[in-house]
Order: structure tokens, then C-alpha cells, then sequence
């Protein structure tokens, strides 16, 4: 079998099972693990997998700079971020995560709140400069200018001051094994932080990044509370998240 076409049936066994294991690979093709696991490198080098330990992964697509994801998905953003508004109360702080549906949480928040809101994400504290009674809190450090948020030693001190109600997280990818990961390093040191500071975390997670997987892990999906994902999301796709004992909530359009 070419090279290419050994590419391709790895492919499709991830589109078909979520998931490659190099040496199950390797005894259906008859060839030597490091042969796949080449396969596999170069793979993940083009962006069409992410490698783990033993195998592969879908890659998350969400890998865009914040202005491009800002056009992608808008409807279910809206609707997820519209769900996880109205989850807020009174007197409550919250954390925002950045990304572009922590954007649309802050836009759906009720114009009566009174809650303070505590973020590392320049863009979303701009969306609350007019809401009349939100106070907010914006986390300071370097500024990480793919998804305009701030990172480094100086946000992971803050954020030790902080003891929120509830956390609502970006992530790149949400899978029952790998867990919650994101596409930098720093960032994925930030999200744990804010996870171990707030009582509650809900993962704001649209279709595209169920069942996949970016580089640096966060945190096991056992260390949060629930997703908020799309009304459209089959049971199917949901099943594995529902041995976690997380609750899920489906986004209305």
C-alpha cells in the first residue's frame, strides 16, 4: 500500500471510529508501528489529526485567530451564549473565558444584573463598558494576541484573589478521553487556574469541538460541571460525556 493511500485509510478509520490506535493499524495493514506512527506525524503536521500517546485524535478546527471565529458558527454562538446568560443571578461573580462565545454571553447578559464579572479577555470586558450594573474585573498581564486575552505569571497571580460563583470556559476541544485542551500553552495554565478558583465551571462547546482534541490538555472533564452545547448535538455524540456525571444543557436557537 503507497504511503498516501495508507494516509487516507487512516483517515477514514478516524472519521468512522473518532479515534486511531497505531498498532491496531499496524496488524490490519501488516506493517511496523513506526511505519503508522510516521503516517500519523505527518498527519498531524498538515493539521488533519492530533497525535496521542498510542495514536490519534480528530484535530480541533478551531484553530483560527479571533477576528476569522468570530464568523464561524454565529448562530450557535449566539444560542449558546444566550444559554449560559441566563444562568447568572444576582449577586453572583462569574468568570468569562475569551473566545468568541464568551463574547455572546456577555451580550445576552439581562441589563438589570447585578453581578460583577471577572475576565482575562480585553474583548469581552469592552462588551460590558455600557452594561449599567456589571461590574468588572479584567485580569492584566501579556497580552496573547491570537485570541486577545491576557496570560503569563502576572494573570495566574490575579487570578489566585478570586473566588467566583461560576466559570464559563472556552476550549478548542472536548473529548471523554483526552479531556478539555486548547491550542497554546499558556492559555491552557490560565483556564486551569480559573477552574480551580470558581465553584462551578460549564464549557461552552459548539458542535465541531465534541470528540476532539488540540495540543496542551486543560483539565479531565471531571473537574468541571456541565457543557452548554447546541440544541442540534445528537444523543449519539453526547453519549460518552454521560458517564462523568456533567450536566448538559442544550442551547435553544
Amino acid at each position: 500500500m503507497l504511503t498516501q493511500q495508507r494516509k487516507q485509510h487512516i483517515l477514514s478509520i478516524l472519521q468512522r471510529d473518532g479515534q486511531v490506535v497505531a498498532k491496531a493499524v499496524s496488524h490490519e495493514l501488516g506493517l511496523s508501528e513506526d511505519t503508522i506512527r510516521r503516517d500519523l506525524r505527518e498527519l498531524a503536521q498538515e493539521g488533519l489529526l492530533q497525535r496521542v500517546h498510542g495514536g490519534a485524535l480528530p484535530a480541533s478546527p478551531a484553530v483560527a485567530n479571533f477576528a476569522v471565529r468570530e464568523e464561524i458558527l454565529m448562530d450557535s454562538k449566539v444560542a449558546i451564549g444566550r444559554a449560559a446568560a441566563h444562568l447568572i443571578r444576582n449577586g453572583q461573580v462569574v468568570i468569562l473565558d475569551g473566545g468568541t462565545t464568551s463574547v455572546q454571553v456577555a451580550r445576552h447578559l439581562p441589563r438589570n444584573l447585578q453581578a460583577t464579572i471577572v475576565t482575562h479577555s480585553a474583548r469581552t470586558a469592552l462588551e460590558l463598558v455600557d452594561h449599567p450594573t456589571v461590574e468588572v474585573i479584567l485580569i492584566g498581564g501579556r497580552l496573547f494576541k491570537h485570541s486577545i486575552v491576557s496570560v503569563g505569571a502576572a494573570a495566574l497571580d490575579a487570578i489566585k484573589h478570586i473566588r467566583a460563583d461560576v466559570y464559563f470556559m472556552g476550549v478548542t476541544g472536548v473529548h471523554p478521553e483526552a479531556g478539555l485542551s486548547t491550542g497554546d500553552l499558556e492559555e491552557a495554565y490560565v483556564k486551569l487556574a480559573l477552574v480551580r478558583q470558581a465553584a462551578e465551571t460549564f464549557v461552552l462547546v459548539s458542535h465541531e469541538k465534541l470528540g476532539a482534541a488540540s495540543q496542551y490538555v486543560i483539565a479531565p472533564l471531571s473537574d468541571v460541571s456541565g457543557l452548554i452545547v447546541e440544541a442540534s448535538v445528537s444523543d449519539d455524540v453526547l453519549l460518552p460525556y454521560t458517564d462523568f456525571d456533567l450536566t448538559i444543557i442544550r442551547a435553544q436557537e
